[in-house]
């Protein structure tokens, strides 16, 4: 049985699972090029169709997320997101209006579902279909939060868990608590819109003059550049306070973005980002063990665009009563594709454990990579049958590698399939990234990826392993030196702790630690800053000849650039 899941909102995307296997997700930036991709996920769907051999008339089922107010009138009159995806993205001229617009959006959103949504929902999401050829299949609508929990607790491999989901609006929800016992999946507690975390940090985004929906984890970068205070000086404290298992926000979501602007207006933006940072640090983990107390379950695993915050998740993980977690990797709603698919496999079949990796997207075989090389005169290419050991030594001579193997990664994050990669101890390479590479805010740390076996000794209170670079680490600091590149001021680092699940990428870095003493690498997804990251050797090509880099790895083959002049630091 195929069941299809796609998402035509935020981050639109579309996932296939098959019985009880997950066998394709992507997400439409990939295709398109316009990062975060509002669109129909059409190039999704036909890349997901394509991998698995199958036509439009195998389909039974499609499955899709969130039927509130302001998603179907998106879906009636499209051209409505694509003008908030340029309002959004900042792609004009500013509006006069610009707080009105912010106030529709706020009023709109938090209207829920109203009557006749789902159906009509489901219309709209039939009509694009049928453009590409599907024909007989049943529609099923799934809620908002119930596809990011299942995200998470379908995939997390835990038999008994509360399963909580925070983001910013989903059919008229903010958040929600579940509970997963013995298969069964059941919502228990539920966060309203007006009480939304994730709307307030949406908001300090925008304040402070960012992109909202995309630019929160600078503002999380940002606060550490602040001097730091006590939570009980901090002029934002009595905007949220956790009752129980409730969050409440002090003002009700325009009044909040008003208030908000009238504070940031006389302080420096690190200051007003690390108070923003700090509440929310303050009551997510309040929540989180208040929802632990409540029900007396201590695995937790978690979804939704909130769950994006790593130093939030470092709060949690080293909360006393928590036991195992885990977070959903595609945690945001470019994840929800794969949610209702999975809600409705669920609902349909009873399927509620799966086994999940992240490289769930398009792969490429030698010869198409091979085609692609031969078109560009100015690439010299050679078949490398040791990769791994010789992406090691030009790491280790301070200089960075394009790094293109395997099937896509799923999610926000490069995890040695799309990446570009560094020496970890190297200054020089950081900075060579970021001002001729990446070109990024300066003060965006870069992340690690990291053997298993030497993240014990290069990280400080593990307590449970990350592969998805989801959490927030410190760092040992007698080890200091092996990361300067991936450490950012406040000695945190995002890891990504590979073990067996990825097995080339494994081996780089154990050559990596038999040059360097730790098997570490400066690990960042292969773009440029403000583009998707690569699906395509088309694209792997077109980056490294934009940037000017001169090494790639790319499947079986190494390439060089002549035009590139190697390091530039």
């Amino acid at each position: 049985m195929y069941i299809l899941g796609l998402w035509d909102g935020h981050d639109s995307g579309a996932a296939l699972i098959r019985d009880n296997e997950i066998i394709f997700a992507s997400n439409e930036e990939r295709y398109t090029k316009r990062k975060l991709e509002v669109s129909f996920p059409y190039n999704s769907i036909n890349a997901a169709l394509k991998y698995e051999g199958i036509r439009p008339r195998d389909i039974e089922i499609v499955a899709f997320p969130t039927t509130d107010f302001a998603k179907t009138v998106s879906r009636i009159f499209p051209f409505q997101k694509e003008s908030y995806y340029k309002f959004r993205r900042r792609k004009m001229l500013k509006p006069f209006g610009e707080n009105i617009m912010h106030y529709t959006k706020y009023a709109i959103t938090s209207i829920g579902t109203a009557p006749l949504c789902r159906e009509i929902s489901g219309h709209q999401i039939k009509r694009a279909l049928n453009h590409i050829g599907f024909d007989d299949f049943r529609v099923e609508a799934i809620d908002h939060h119930m596809a990011h929990a299942a995200t998470a607790a379908f995939t997390s491999g835990m038999k008994r868990c509360l399963v909580i989901t925070l983001d910013g609006i989903g059919d008229g929800l903010s958040g929600s608590i579940s509970t997963l016992n013995r298969g069964v999946l059941e919502r228990v507690h539920s966060i309203g819109s007006r009480d939304s975390i994730g709307i307030f940090f949406e908001q300090v985004t925008n304040i402070i003059g960012m992109r909202e929906l995309e630019d929160e984890g600078k503002v999380m970068a940002m606060a550490d550049y602040s001097f730091p205070f006590e939570f009980n000086k901090n002029k934002l404290k009595d905007m949220f306070t956790v009752d129980g298992i409730n969050i409440k926000a002090r003002y009700e979501p325009i009044s909040q973005y008003n208030m908000l602007s009238r504070i940031a207006w006389g302080m420096p933006r690190e200051q007003f980002a690390y108070m923003s940072q700090q509440l929310l640090e303050h009551i997510v983990a309040e929540f989180v063990s208040n929802a632990i107390d409540e029900y007396g379950i201590h695995d937790v695993c978690f979804a939704g665009g909130v769950m994006s915050n790593i130093k939030a998740n470092m709060k949690i993980r080293m909360l006393d009563n928590l036991n195992k977690w885990y977070i959903f990797p595609h945690m945001g709603d470019g994840g929800i594709a794969l949610g209702a698919a999975l809600y409705s496999n669920y609902q349909d079949n009873g399927v509620s454990a799966y086994e999940f990796g992240a490289y769930l997207g398009t792969e490429y075989s030698d010869d198409s990579i091979e085609n692609m090389l031969k078109k560009n005169k100015d690439l010299d290419f050679e078949e490398d049958r040791t990769k791994t050991r010789h992406a090691a030594e030009i790491l280790e001579d301070n200089d960075y590698i394009m790094w293109f193997q395997g099937r896509m990664e799923y999610g926000p994050r490069a995890l040695g399939n799309r990446s570009i990669l560094g020496n970890a101890s190297s200054d020089s390479v950081k900075e060579m990234l970021n001002l001729y590479v990446k070109q990024r805010e300066w003060y965006q740390p870069f992340c690690p990826s990291m053997l298993e076996d030497d993240s014990y000794k290069l990280l400080k209170g593990i307590k449970g392993i990350d592969r998805f670079m989801t959490m927030g680490y410190k760092i040992n600091e007698s080890k200091r030196d092996v990361m300067k590149s991936v450490v950012h001021v406040d000695m945190t680092a995002r890891p990504q702790i590979v073990g067996n699940d990825n097995d080339i990428y494994r081996k780089l870095l154990m050559e990596v630690r038999k040059k360097m003493g730790y098997g570490v690498v400066l690990n960042t997804s292969f773009n440029i800053h403000g583009a998707p990251i690569v699906e395509s050797p088309e694209d792997a090509i077109y980056t490294m000849k934009k940037t000017n880099s001169k090494y790639m790895f790319i499947g079986s083959y190494f390439v060089e650039n002549r035009n590139a002049g190697g390091k530039r630091a």
